[in-house]
């Protein structure tokens, strides 16, 4: 039986999960809507990622990451937990050695990671401003009445991209529906949104960082050629889309968890079929100071199997 390592990414948006073999290739990949219940997102998507692999692999190490990363990690038995940070840079350095600088964009926010000789040095994130992410360019895609799925492809066809307004999402879209006004035709108005992003992207996420290349560009939104040619204009260098570019949080933490096992020699992965398990949280407000720490309890069935969110570990580190 092949031996694997599994990597899951719970953000706010979508939920990846990702299976990698021993020559750390990709033997089976995940991507669902979180859907604001990550407990049962996890649960479909690890019996899911069973399926498709059909008893035909052994997961000797698992890993997670993202905002829900504690959460996932007790429902699946990880063996180690990261930041988002660190699983993106760990994976893009597996796909091209040497990268000096990661530009992610996801659906609802946007970050920038600063390499050098494998090393984050410097980075930053964007949870604010629509403008700087995804679901601008899905807004506007929906005001224009096309397939977000089309929007590279025509941005591409432009032969005059007007220039709008990005500092703002709401600017951004009161300018562009002034640009339709004056008869800009489609492609024009799309090409503009794309460079309107990038500007914004470069002006609040990358402001003061030294853009090196090579230059990685991952997260959902690399889907969008029209994109991705507007950031190689504007850094006037060549943008590297690598081919798992909407899972490569779930790769770094299945790299991760490879490394982890290598130190403890065992996994706590739980397995594929846990559906039949119930999850539950609950918390209470902490009266032993003035800090007043909301405690959150993670039940397994009706077994309590954790506690987190006390600043002092008092209740973390009790023994359960």
């Amino acid at each position: 039986m092949k031996k694997a390592y599994l990597g899951v990414d719970v953000g706010s948006v979508s939920t990846n999960l990702v299976v990698l073999d021993e020559s750390n290739e990709v033997v089976a990949a995940e991507y669902l809507r979180t859907s604001g219940q990550p407990i049962v997102t996890v649960q479909q998507g690890l019996y899911s990622i069973g399926q498709k692999l059909k008893g035909q692999v052994e997961i000797i190490g698992a890993g997670t990451t993202g905002s829900a990363r504690y959460l996932s990690s007790m429902i699946i038995g990880a063996d180690i937990v990261k930041n988002e940070i660190t699983a993106h840079a760990i994976a893009a350095s597996e796909v091209v050695p040497g990268v000096n600088t990661i530009i992610e964009i996801g659906g609802q926010d946007s970050k920038i990671i600063i390499l050098r000789e494998g090393v984050v040095t410097d980075f930053a994130m964007n949870t604010v401003c629509a403008a700087g992410t995804g679901s601008f360019l899905d807004q506007q895609a929906s005001r224009l009445t096309i397939d977000i799925e089309d929007f590279g492809n025509l941005a591409l066809q432009a032969k005059n991209p007007v220039r709008i307004a990005g500092r703002c999402a709401v600017f951004a879209e009161s300018d562009m529906i002034h640009k339709q006004q004056l008869g800009y035709n489609n492609e024009d108005i799309i090409a503009g949104l794309c460079e309107a992003l990038v500007r914004n992207y470069m002006n609040n996420v990358g402001k003061g960082k030294e853009i090196l290349p090579p230059v990685l560009f991952q997260g959902g939104v690399a889907a969008n050629q029209g994109l991705v040619e507007a950031f190689k204009k504007y850094l006037e260098m060549d943008v590297i889309v690598p081919p798992w570019y909407d899972v490569m949080g779930a790769i770094g933490a299945a790299l991760l968890a490879r490394r982890a096992v290598e130190k403890k020699k065992k996994s706590s992965f739980k397995g594929f079929n846990i559906r039949e398990i119930t999850f539950k949280t609950r918390s209470f407000e902490c009266q032993g100071c003035s800090n007043a720490c909301e405690v959150v309890q993670f039940f397994e069935n009706d077994d309590l199997i954790a506690r987190w969110g006390d600043r002092c570990g008092k209740w973390e580190l009790q023994a359960i």
